[in-house]
């Protein structure tokens, strides 16, 4: 992988009203971000391999292809100015190969870094940030030393893939390397076994995440936020997080730290523990705006998306001010009919859908954001509601 300072991503002019955004991705962030650059008046052609993919309801264009296809990147290339990508399951070759065509801003360091969890955690600890203790394992003798050296129980991740708790699985004695030989798919045999790390499990207090955004040179963070995950998806944000101003500045200024070493253009999501005495510990990156960061589109001066679009089109950032406490929590497939159902009766509730075609169990299908003083008595509101009793 080339050093960030080898690395070229096109040009850095300011986009005009009018020139066109390609989205690489087609999902809710793809649409969030879409309808951003529309009121900034720019146009959008999306990449998405499913028609009438939610990105490309609100696009001028939509690609129906793979994301790994080359010759319909180099057509998204061809018909824009600059290019994004939603998610982080990118072909970074293909990015690379059209990179005399047309302008991305981000970069393909950022999205190499983000989509290998060793690269990843080195990344973070060369820049002095703390993360869970960690080992790269390429096969079970190494991963019997490795969990002898953290110790039970600890985390078994592919280095590549895997969201929301997918290609995980929480050793917890030695009698549980058996469930990584099934995992590696060879039968136990030492070398039949997927690239992957192990993590030391972190006795945090609670999870956190802050976003920051930058234009390449110049950088803004939002608010610290407190997160509740559910079977691993994330279920509530609350806005801000109730934390020392101390814990807060240094959440700040590694984010910082972290885009400056990334040369940020666009929206960076970090994920962090918070630990007992107030110590960060950052667990995972996410090269795009987040879905902690949703709150965002009403209760900040500038939301995430808007700060996306900005850092990507080269266009000054102003720094983020949090107009109202908030709670955001998302509406996943099982609560779509009874949140349809009291949305009518919720005008504090500001509710958003995804538009997807197909209504599934635990897929992310839209969020409710509330504004109140009381974020933690709103969270306790939203619970009440019932409609999403099925998570707890």
């Amino acid at each position: 992988m080339p050093s960030l300072s080898e690395e070229t991503s096109g040009r850095r002019e300011m986009l005009q009203p009018g020139d066109v955004i390609g989205i690489v991705g087609g999902g809710q962030l793809g649409r969030m971000m879409a309808l951003s650059a529309r009121y900034h008046g720019l146009r959008i052609g999306v990449l998405d391999p499913v028609p009438d993919c939610p990105a490309a309801q609100v696009a001028d264009f939509q690609i129906v292809a793979g994301y790994e296809d080359r010759s319909a990147i180099g057509e998204l290339a061809d018909r824009s100015d600059v290019l994004t990508y939603e998610f982080e399951n990118v072909d970074a070759d293909a990015l690379d190969g059209v990179r005399g065509r047309v302008a991305i801003p981000q970069g393909t360091d950022l999205l190499r870094v983000t989509q290998d969890r060793v690269d990843e955690k080195t990344f973070i600890n060369g820049h002095g940030i703390a993360t869970a203790p960690w080992r790269q394992v390429d096969d079970l003798d190494q991963l019997d030393r490795a969990a002898g050296e953290l110790g039970y129980p600890c985390v078994l991740k592919t280095r590549r893939g895997g969201y929301d708790g997918h290609g995980q699985v929480i050793l917890r004695s030695r009698d549980d390397l058996s469930m990584a030989a099934v995992r590696s798919g060879g039968g136990g045999k030492t070398g039949a076994f997927p690239p992957s790390i192990l993590e030391g499990l972190v006795p945090f207090d609670y999870e956190a995440s802050i976003l920051v955004a930058g234009n390449g040179a110049d950088y803004v963070t939002f608010p610290v936020v407190r997160n509740e995950h559910r079977h691993n998806i994330l279920h509530m944000t609350l806005a801000p997080a109730a934390m020392p101003e101390s814990t807060a500045d240094r959440a700040r200024q590694l984010a910082i730290t972290l885009a400056h070493g990334f040369e940020l253009a666009g929206t960076l999501a970090i994920e962090l523990f918070v630990m007992p005495d107030g110590g960060l510990v950052v667990n995972e990156l996410a090269p795009r705006p987040h879905n902690s960061g949703h709150y965002t589109i009403e209760a900040c001066s500038i939301d995430q998306f808007d700060a996306h679009v900005r850092g990507i089109s080269g266009w000054p950032l102003p720094v983020p001010r949090l107009l109202s406490p908030a709670v955001m929590v998302n509406v996943l497939g099982q609560h779509v009919a009874p949140v349809r159902a009291q949305m009518g009766r919720h005008p504090e509730w500001n509710v958003h859908d995804y538009g997807k075609a197909e209504i599934r169990r635990d897929r992310k299908m839209g969020h409710v954001t509330v504004l109140t003083d009381d974020p933690v008595a709103a969270a306790g509101q939203l619970e009440a509601s019932g409609c999403w009793k099925d998570q707890e």
